[in-house]
């Protein structure tokens, strides 16, 4: 069955169909990711995206029960050269295109993703929506160009409720605003009793909770649209230690005085040098924003920059140089991808052990 692909500048591209046959308009990205589609399609990050991978076969070992980062995936679509026509894995419980069908998310095989993805790193990032069928295409080109697909996208893939993820060692809090399961893992390992709170949580409400340390989650969308949550953090930070990932990197980074900005096509994929301006080191990681924090918004805030990516100088890390908060754009949890930097993790619980060492005075 043919399906199609239509851009907002009238461009149209002709396949074939599988998963759902739902359709809704999407930021059209790629991903450089070899491996890991499921965590990618499932990854929140990706909400209200259209994702095309730049691999050009994928779905060949299936869907499992274990590599899900959210129940409930709220891509818009899934675009690759092939889809594997006999998936196998000794822990594969569906397909590809059976996961995608259930879960409501469009795929569409066929295609010259080359060619697509050369048009993306040329123009940038574009919106677009699949269809079966080219009628009203004129029409459909107008409604993509006013069309804004990630806006307000954080209070739709957030938690509505709090919740606990019990372990017997360090308080932590979690923000979320779109997170990845495999954070929640990585705190597990390390014993950590977890509260879980929504997005647009208050500075009374994370401190009522006596946390040891509070961790603020990768999300989808644009960070200055969390204004509220850049003042919680602004609060916070002066009393409890802080970790922010993706998404709360740029708000740690808004909450102390920093800008940030739309990146022409971001960084996707599990690939990416990033260099630790301290040590010297190179770590492969991996990633998935839009948006960056500005390098020269930096200079006049209580903010220093600690890694930095090798390709583009994006910045890539920050640290407070008064208080015990630092964040990385990257993912430390690297699922999948690089374990190159899940030391981080450890870095957070050093940090909270030594911060509950020093004692505070009224």
């Amino acid at each position: 069955m043919k399906r199609y692909l239509i851009l907002e500048d009238g461009t149209v591209y002709t396949g074939e169909a599988f998963g759902s046959t739902t359709f809704s308009p999407g930021e059209v990205v790629f991903t450089t990711g070899m491996v890991g589609y499921q965590e990618a399609i499932t990854d929140q990050s990706f909400a209200n995206q259209i994702l095309v991978f730049t691999n050009p076969l994928i779905g060949n070992y299936g869907i499992n029960n274990e590599d899900n980062e959210t129940l409930h995936p709220q891509i818009k679509g899934v675009i690759c050269h092939q889809i594997a026509r006999v998936p196998s894995n000794w822990k594969m419980t569906e397909s590809l295109p059976a996961f995608l069908e259930k879960n409501n998310i469009p795929g569409l095989s066929g295609i010259d993703t080359r060619e697509l993805v050369r048009k993306l790193r040329q123009y940038g990032t574009l919106r677009g929506i699949m269809t079966d069928t080219l009628a009203n295409t004129e029409k459909t080109v107008a409604l993509l160009q006013n069309s804004t697909p990630t806006k307000g996208i954080i209070s739709k893939v957030s938690t509505k409720e709090a919740y606990v993820n019990p372990g017997l060692k360090r308080n932590i809090i979690v923000i979320d605003f779109g997170m990845k399961n495999s954070i929640l893992r990585e705190l597990n390992k390390r014993n950590c009793n977890v509260t879980v709170l929504p997005y647009n949580a208050t500075a009374s409400e994370v401190m009522e909770l006596n946390p040891d340390g509070v961790l603020l989650s990768n999300g989808p969308g644009d960070p200055t649209e969390m204004e509220s949550a850049a003042e919680m953090v602004a609060e916070i930070e002066q009393h409890i230690p802080i970790f922010g990932i993706c998404m709360g990197h740029q708000i740690f980074a808004l909450a102390n005085g920093a800008q940030t900005y739309k990146m022409k096509f971001g960084h996707r994929g599990f690939n990416h040098p990033v260099r630790d301006l301290h040590t010297g080191k190179i770590a492969f990681t991996s990633q998935n924003h839009g948006y960056a924090v500005d390098p020269a918004s930096i200079a006049n805030t209580d903010l220093k920059i600690t890694h930095t990516e090798i390709n583009d100088g994006t910045v890539e890390g920050l640290e407070h140089i008064k208080y015990p908060a630092f964040s990385v754009q990257f993912h430390p949890d690297a699922a999948p991808g690089p374990h190159d930097a899940d030391a981080l993790f450890d870095k957070f619980m050093k940090l909270i052990d030594s911060h509950k060492e020093v004692p505070a005075y009224a």
